[in-house]
């Protein structure tokens, strides 16, 4: 028996060869390497597809190569049948001369017992389930999210999201921006909001690294489908942060398979990131594909404004215990201007200064703790800088950097500089572009990608931007 399925499989794999030879690389590893053999009897050809979208996408692009692949291997009597996991049921779908039957066969046990509605994810299989804890943090809410011009269009749309989750064009929602900028409280902002407005709605938080803990503790214990089923039928709204930490290839294959049910589902995904879905180094691009489906949307550097009534925000929830001068705060504002999250340690300090030293809030006191607080930050790195120093190691003139001209070395300086204006700075892309000659935002991010591959591949260019960036930060 064994034997005989072997053979199929081996049968089967030949399918696949003759479809592979027949599309792109990145089709056959996006479209056909997730399908996975079940069997073959009867003149009946099953194969298990992670979702319905893969079977129809597959029926819509893919369906005449597939018969005729199945026709040569399996022959001409051969009927094509799809087993698809869905959010409660295995069903099963017949697919033959582009008409489609649908049988349903026993329902998928569900990983949830009698009178228990929600289960709690961080507990596995085997325990018994309580309510999901959401996982959200409650002081992070729209309540105490500053709004401003650095995040006024991710704040909109994550308050559209929350109250139509899975509704909108806004799925998945994709926050991406540097450390300290404000995602995460976005995130849980978002969740708070979900809740408020949308009860029924189970909500879960949950970052990277404790989705991969739990998948492979699922793997120890072989309950990866029970690990599936709790996402893919439990959940409304998933919020996965700092995705950027999912490297294994097999915890990218299962949220590849969690997100494709989802979707279909209508449920809402949110996910946030420290670089755009173009930017994420290791990520399948399949994966990377679906992230770029819904809105994209960056957190910048919040501007002076934003960040004297961040200040303020901060203080209103002391309840007026705590009065610091306007004068002060601005100088906060002005001097620490490179993330949400030192500006709010600058004014913790000092306030914890002023409160054991019983010292008055002034100027003074506030420069000798913030000079501190922010040492490293005392040189502030400009786009102006980092171009003379790329012109003075290139000994090109600024004005041959900043123009339109495609001689290999004015180019590679160019491009050099913008990816290290990003890296170094707190500036959005748009206003690398200008200063790099007016150059467009799709201009700026093909540069950097491009400047990333050499780095990873050609030593000499390696040490090459690794001497510029010392020679700008010494």
């Amino acid at each position: 028996m064994a034997t005989h399925k072997n053979n199929n499989l081996q049968l089967w794999d030949k399918c696949l060869e003759t479809v592979q030879a027949n599309i792109s690389e990145a089709e056959f590893q996006n479209w056909f390497r997730p399908l996975r053999f079940v069997s073959y009897t009867d003149d009946k050809l099953t194969i298990k597809a992670p979702s319905a979208y893969y079977q129809e996408y597959i029926e819509a692009h893919y369906i005449k190569i597939l018969r005729a692949s199945i026709i040569k291997v399996f022959g001409i009597d051969t009927k094509l049948f799809y087993s698809i996991p869905t959010a409660g049921t295995n069903s099963t779908y017949s697919s033959q001369n582009k008409d489609l039957k649908i049988n349903k066969s026993q329902p998928m046990p569900i990983f949830v017992e009698n009178n228990i509605d929600k289960i709690n994810p961080f507990v596995m299989p085997g325990i018994k389930p309580i309510k999901v804890d959401s996982q959200l943090n409650e002081d992070l809410s729209f309540d105490n999210f500053v709004e401003g011009p650095c995040n006024q269009l991710a704040r909109s749309a994550g308050h559209a999201v929350a109250l139509k989750p899975g509704k909108t064009a806004f799925n998945p929602f994709f926050i991406y921006s540097k450390v300290g900028l404000g995602k995460t409280h976005l995130a849980h902002a978002i969740g708070l909001e979900t809740k408020k407005f949308n009860p029924d709605k189970t909500v879960l938080y949950v970052s990277a690294d404790t989705f991969f803990r739990q998948f492979v503790d699922a793997s120890k214990h072989g309950t990866v489908n029970d690990f599936l089923q709790f996402y893919q039928s439990m959940i409304d709204v998933l919020i996965i942060d700092d995705i950027q930490f999912m490297k294994k290839e097999s915890v990218q294959d299962v949220f590849f398979q969690i997100f494709n049910v989802m979707h279909d589902a209508h449920k809402q995904l949110i996910i946030t990131s420290d670089k755009a879905p173009s930017d994420i180094v290791g990520m399948e691009e399949r994966v990377l594909s679906r992230l770029k489906w819904g809105l994209n949307a960056e957190l910048q550097a919040p501007d002076l404004d934003t960040r004297i009534r961040i200040i303020k925000s901060k203080l209103a929830l002391s309840g007026g215990a705590i009065n610091i001068p306007d004068a002060v705060i601005e100088y906060l504002a002005n001097r620490v201007n490179t993330s949400v999250r030192e500006l709010e340690g600058a004014l913790i300090s000092l306030i914890a200064h002023s409160t054991m030293s019983k010292k008055e809030i002034t100027i003074d006191l506030a420069r000798g703790i913030v000079d501190g607080f922010v040492k490293s930050n005392t040189r502030q790195i400009t786009i102006d800088y980092i171009q003379k120093v790329v012109c003075g190691f290139f000994n090109l003139s600024l004005e041959a950097v900043l123009s339109d001209s495609r001689k290999r070395e004015i180019v590679e300086a160019r491009q050099i500089t913008m990816f290290l204006s990003r890296k170094l700075t707190e500036l959005p892309l748009n206003m690398i572009g200008e200063k790099c000659g007016n150059k467009n935002h799709a201009t700026v991010l093909h540069s950097c990608r491009t400047v990333e591959n050499c780095y990873s591949i050609d030593k000499a260019f390696k040490r090459t931007v690794d001497e510029l960036e010392k020679r700008i930060l010494a």
